[in-house]
């Protein structure tokens, strides 16, 4: 099963990047494991990753000798794990509007129905702290909540899934709301949908897509 989820991730990884969603050597990725996490290396590019660069941590964010330097944020990662049972990955992006929309310092309001995949009425911008910090580990975990996605103030954002997969469309589905809410801002105040509205939306997503065929 860690074999498996190793490619997984070196797989997202290099997707996410693919997908311009990671400027450089920014952003990192993690998995639940059933004992911890795996979770990107610092400072290496996607295109170069091997499962076996991946850092193995402990649920108290120790890594046994030998293997490589965990991205910056594993405290992000880790709290973010041990706050979320139902979650299990998560995938942290610098991509161009969320992050030009963290440097206002704002959420991302329901300006387009698709902003109920992140399970609310908004996607919230969580306070800033220095990156790779246990604050800003406390301040993105305050402003998720219950929630799958969140900007990260001055710095970029952030989607949880209960796959791999799940985590990186929803990363990708929040940078083109981030990049819709600031095209439409140049021509003026967009509209926002009302929560009643978005309510709908989330009650009609609960249904959305194909269920798997009864034997």
């Amino acid at each position: 099963m860690t074999l498996h989820l190793r490619s997984e991730l070196v797989t997202t990884a290099r997707r996410m990047s693919e997908l311009g969603l990671t400027p450089g050597m920014s952003g990192n990725v993690s998995v639940r494991t059933g004992s911890g996490l795996l979770v990107t290396p610092s400072g290496m590019p996607y295109g170069a990753l091997t499962a076996e660069d991946l850092v193995d941590l402990k649920a108290d964010g120790t890594a046994r000798p030998g293997q490589r330097t965990p991205t910056t944020e594993w405290q992000l990662h880790r709290d973010l794990l041990a706050a979320r049972p139902e979650v299990n990955a998560i995938v942290h992006t610098h991509s161009l509007f969320c992050t030009a929309i963290s440097c206002l310092r704002r959420a991302i309001p329901g300006i387009h129905y698709m902003v109920a995949l992140s399970g609310g009425d908004e996607i919230p911008c969580a306070d800033y702290a220095t990156y790779g910090s246990a604050e800003l580990a406390v301040n993105v975990v305050r402003a998720l909540g219950a929630g799958r996605a969140c900007l990260m103030a001055n710095h970029g954002m952030v989607a949880v899934g209960d796959s791999l997969p799940a985590a990186l469309r929803l990363a990708a589905e929040v940078e083109t709301l981030a990049s819709q809410y600031w095209h439409a801002c140049q021509l003026g105040q967009p509209v926002v949908l009302g929560r009643d509205e978005l309510a709908r939306v989330r009650h009609q997503f609960a249904s959305y897509g194909q269920r798997k065929k009864r034997p």
